[in-house]
């Protein structure tokens, strides 16, 4: 299977909403992306903060912070070797559920699309859990099955060794609409190339759609020492 390039995937569409890359760079250090799009001034009106080792979304403007519950969470936590990221509260019901023994599948059999009609947008997940100096990789999206939001469909992609310089993406819509059309089929295979933290972080960036990006999170970690780069890039500077 051919893998699309950064720009080709990220940047096909001018609405992919919110999105997830997760994978190994060329180098072999696990690589994980998060950005955020909006549309109304509430998705906007958002930036991205570090939260320990995790990340939050925040208010850029809390005068015009009119419904929290959809644009304020935390979408990474980092639980011992497992980094959790996602596109909303659906972060902390995993983290729970592995403090009380349960799973990343099991977790999100607990929850469902996000009460938006009519968008009900999908929740994704991924989870990357480093063990022996690699890391297996989960990914999870929860979507409606027809137009009224009467069923939720849950999807689980378990991938237990990725290859250098490939990703996988998960977004939640496949481009702009009214309602908008949620994504379809598997987490899309992506190139990543042999660039350090900071222009990768530039590439998928640029690779957005500038009228409508709001902030992105690049997370890298040398498999073998552990250490971890972070970079974060809020269009509300």
């Amino acid at each position: 299977m051919n893998a699309c390039t950064i720009a080709e995937s990220v940047g096909k569409s001018a609405y992919p909403g919110r999105g997830i890359l997760a994978g190994k760079a060329p180098d072999g250090r696990l690589f994980l992306a998060y950005f955020i799009m909006g549309r109304s001034v509430n998705s906007r009106n958002r930036v991205f903060v570090p939260d320990g080792d995790g990340l939050r979304t925040q208010a850029f403007d809390p005068a015009l912070l009119k419904d929290p519950s959809l644009v304020i969470y935390a979408p990474v936590r980092i639980l011992g070797n497992n980094t959790i990221v996602t596109n909303g509260d659906q972060t902390d019901t995993i983290a729970d559920a592995l403090k009380s023994g349960g799973s990343f599948e099991s977790a999100l059999n607990t929850r469902a699309f996000e009460p938006d009609a009519p968008n009900f947008t999908p929740r994704i997940s991924a989870m990357a859990a480093v063990e022996g100096g690699d890391f297996s990789l989960r990914m999870g999206i929860l979507k409606s099955a027809d137009p009224e939001g009467s069923s939720c469909c849950r999807f689980f992609y378990n991938y237990e060794r990725v290859a250098p310089g490939l990703a996988y993406f998960l977004h939640t819509y496949r481009g702009d609409g009214d309602p908008l059309p949620p994504f379809e089929g598997e987490p899309e295979r992506v190139a990543i190339p042999d660039m350090d933290i900071d222009r990768l972080t530039e590439e998928i960036w640029r690779a957005l759609n500038p009228e409508n990006r709001v902030s992105l999170w690049v997370r890298t970690v040398d498999l073998s020492t552990l250490a971890a780069g972070m970079r974060i890039v809020n269009a509300n500077a």
